[in-house]
């Protein structure tokens, strides 16, 4: 396989689109085009998704997977050769609450490698395995403790979240007989946010024909979201305690929902994937439960 043709496959499925490969790899997107059009011919088959964005077929992912091996490797010995290289690319699959939490702690760590850049994406805990599965990402933070072929797992602890809300809305929608969860407006993360779906049925016993959901797609605007009163919200424990002692939020019930939370990374002899493990372990056992 010839590694300009995997490169740019990379640069393709990174970027979404023919022209945004072309631009990062600084080609035209006629040579892109050219390239992935060779590569598929290569292989006997269609690799990707002429689609918006683009996407990598079965056969697609199978190759990417490899091909960000092949980098990595490369990279690696790259730098232990001491060759001027850009980068060594390490791309994570991570749920927005640990990234504004305790995966922060890994920065730090990073900073310290020389020539190592981290990708972040930011997907549900729940979800991220699709990324790794696909190849997009070296490893993920994710709530599956079952590896995917050719990962290994790593335990990393619990993430506790309680429901919460202001006190003025907990007021406002407090009857007699409790709060009134059919009524009292909502927020969620984003449409996978199966942490409040999941709770939010066990409430009620039917579904209400209309709801007050508001969809807060990012973990600081959320918290601010649920602080300032705009619905109640499962909130982690980690970064919802300050609110809490100042009463800027306030606890709506005893219930508790724990998350556990596991690091899947590819099954690959390589010194930096095996720092970068260590220290996301080493960060979470710092702040989870």
């Amino acid at each position: 396989m010839n590694q300009n043709h995997l490169s740019t496959l990379l640069a393709v499925l990174d970027e979404g689109s023919f022209e945004g490969a072309a631009d990062a790899l600084h080609i035209t997107p006629s040579a892109v085009s050219q390239r992935i059009k060779a590569l598929e011919s290569d292989m006997g088959r269609v690799l990707i998704r002429r689609t918006s964005p683009v996407a990598a077929t079965d056969a697609g992912e199978i190759l990417a997977q490899a091909a960000r091996r092949m980098a990595l490797l490369q990279a690696e010995t790259d730098v232990a050769l001491e060759r001027s290289i850009a980068r060594v690319p390490l791309s994570v699959a991570i749920n927005a609450d640990s990234l504004a939490t305790w995966f922060s702690s890994v920065f730090a760590e990073v900073a310290g490698w020389n020539h190592v850049t981290l990708q972040l994406r930011i997907e549900d805990e729940a979800h991220s395995l699709t990324l790794l599965r696909r190849g997009d990402c070296l490893g993920a933070v994710t709530t599956e403790p079952n590896p995917v072929a050719g990962c290994d797992v790593r335990d990393l602890g619990v993430m506790r979240y309680r429901a919460v809300a202001a006190p003025q809305l907990k007021a406002a929608y407090t009857t007699d007989s409790g709060i009134d969860w059919a009524e009292m407006p909502v927020l969620r993360y984003g449409p996978n946010d199966a942490l409040q779906e999941n709770d939010w049925r066990g409430r009620l016993p039917e579904r209400p024909r209309e709801r007050r959901v508001s969809q807060i797609p990012s973990s600081e605007a959320f918290l601010e979201a649920a602080r300032t009163g705009l619905g109640w919200a499962f909130v982690s424990e980690i970064q919802g305690q300050e609110l809490l002692d100042s009463g800027e939020l306030v606890l709506l019930d005893d219930s508790v929902v724990d998350v556990p939370l596991y690091w899947q990374h590819w099954r690959l002899q390589s010194a930096m994937l095996q720092d970068l493990t260590n220290s996301v372990v080493a960060a979470a056992a710092k702040y989870l439960r």
